[in-house]
């Protein structure tokens, strides 16, 4: 017997602020997908929870990656490495570019 996927509902951005507030989440859904499968027939397999686990798991991470926090959080991270990089750039090239009159500050 496979695992039917219960869409339920998506997940509030409140759900997903913290670690804590997934693992509560991600329970009550779970539970509730058990039990919906479950309904008093016969028992379900350590499979058959860890599929729906993991389908859950999957949930949680669409719903995390597709937050407006999460592409804030990834834009400001794109922002910091693209910096460094950029700065180690000028580091290795400053002595050629300030001979060709590159200052470090402009007017």
């Amino acid at each position: 017997m496979g695992v039917e996927r219960k869409e339920g509902q998506p997940y509030t951005p409140e759900e997903i602020l913290s670690f804590e507030r997934i693992k509560r989440a991600m329970t009550a859904r779970v539970l509730d997908r058990i039990e919906a499968l479950w309904q008093g027939k016969q028992p379900i397999s350590g499979d058959q929870i860890n599929e729906v686990i993991a389908d859950e798991w999957q949930r949680v991470k669409e719903a995390v990656r597709s937050s407006p926090v999460a592409r804030e959080a990834f834009r400001k991270y794109l922002e910091r490495t693209i910096s460094e990089q950029i700065s180690k750039l000028v580091q290795e090239d400053r002595a050629e570019l300030e001979s060709l009159g590159v200052v470090e500050k402009s007017l």
